[in-house]
């Protein structure tokens, strides 16, 4: 009871720290974070007090006190194109790119005891360099991942390099530090050749931004297919986008406005192809039957679409988590400085495909 007869409020139970552990094993704090951190010149006994001083106390490590053992931060930081992503967010055109490659980084972090922290920079910021020295300065992450386009600006590649920052790109082909991503090239041939094999031979092409070399990789995986299948390209049918919805309906108005207009067209991203959607169906065309459209991406908003598209699922998710583990493990000491790894992609076959009439 209070003095004035009310009843008392519950009292916050107690948190448990590292000095409590300290206590009650009898040592230090630096000898507790040194067994914490499975570090060297620890002697047994003195190892098997301070883990059962942690298990009878039920203490659970915290970044800080796993810090207070070595030069490691326990923690990585994920770069996201800053204008793209509050675009997306603030319009409500965002896909949920964003929030897969959160879930996979952060799931891997979790599974090693460490975090990420997710920030926004601009890549065509004069200050860019600022902006990742001020994230550098405050967090000392043990390693940095790149999302498009940040792993194909070589201003922040070698200003991680100079840093001796260990660093991962997604949707990379590879250069400097370790590089993960899908093999985008053959990706979209995979999905031009799903078109050539229904009949079509008027196939449209959406590239993406230039500043992506995913971008170039996916436009000369179409003009593969087109040449082994024995067709010759055909400049016209190829249109620039930068990814956004606006640039996807700007190139759809293009391709459809030719005299010989494309019956399919291959998107580079999920918001360009949703973009084609619009265009084509205002302009009275049925889909699939007048056009068909594939996608690159999957994310779960091609799925309501009417129809539901055609698509290219990219592992983002499995590629943030693999760069997390590529980064802990040199943290550890286990992966080489530089590595190339390539995951699976998936040809989603949905309603926006089919034969032309």
């Amino acid at each position: 009871m209070t003095e004035d007869g009310g009843p008392a409020s519950p009292r916050r139970p107690r948190a448990v720290t590292i000095k409590h552990v300290a206590a009650e094993a009898g040592v230090s704090l630096q000898t507790v974070s040194r067994v914490i951190n499975d570090g060297p010149n620890v002697r047994a006994e003195i190892k098997q007090r301070v883990n059962d001083a942690i298990d009878k106390l039920g203490y659970v490590p915290s970044l800080a006190a796993r810090r207070m053992g070595g030069t490691r931060s326990y923690l990585l930081l994920a770069l996201n194109d800053r204008d793209r992503t509050i675009d997306g967010w603030q319009s409500g055109d965002g896909t949920d790119w964003v929030d897969q490659m959160l879930l996979g980084g952060m799931l891997k972090c979790a599974e090693h005891g460490y975090r990420m922290i997710f920030e926004l920079v601009d890549t065509h910021d004069a200050r860019v360099e600022r902006a990742i020295n001020g994230a550098l300065a405050q967090l000392h992450p043990d390693g940095v991942i790149l999302t498009p386009p940040h792993g194909d600006n070589p201003v922040i590649t070698d200003l991680l390099t100079a840093k001796k920052i260990p660093f991962a790109s997604i949707g990379s082909a590879g250069g400097p530090g370790f590089a993960v991503g899908m093999d985008d090239a053959e990706a979209a041939k995979t999905a031009t050749d799903h078109l050539l094999s229904l009949g079509h031979r008027r196939i449209g092409f959406i590239s993406g931004s230039p500043e992506y070399a995913l971008s170039g990789a996916r436009l000369e995986g179409y003009r593969c297919a087109l040449r082994e299948a024995g067709f010759a390209e055909d400049r016209t049918l190829v249109a620039q986008g930068d990814f956004t919805f606006g640039s996807g309906a700007a190139a759809t108005q293009h391709l459809l406005a030719l005299a010989d207009r494309p019956t399919a067209i291959v998107a580079s991203s999920d918001q360009m192809s949703l973009a084609a959607v619009q265009v084509a169906q205002s302009s009275g065309l049925r889909l699939p039957d007048d056009l068909s459209i594939v996608s690159f991406d999957d994310t779960p908003i091609v799925k309501f679409s009417t129809p539901a598209l055609t698509a290219i699922r990219q592992p983002i998710a499995a590629m943030t988590a693999h760069a997390a583990e590529m980064l802990i493990g040199a943290a550890n000491g286990e992966v080489a400085a530089q590595t190339s790894e390539t995951l699976p992609f998936e040809l989603i076959v949905r309603a926006s495909t089919a034969a032309p009439r």
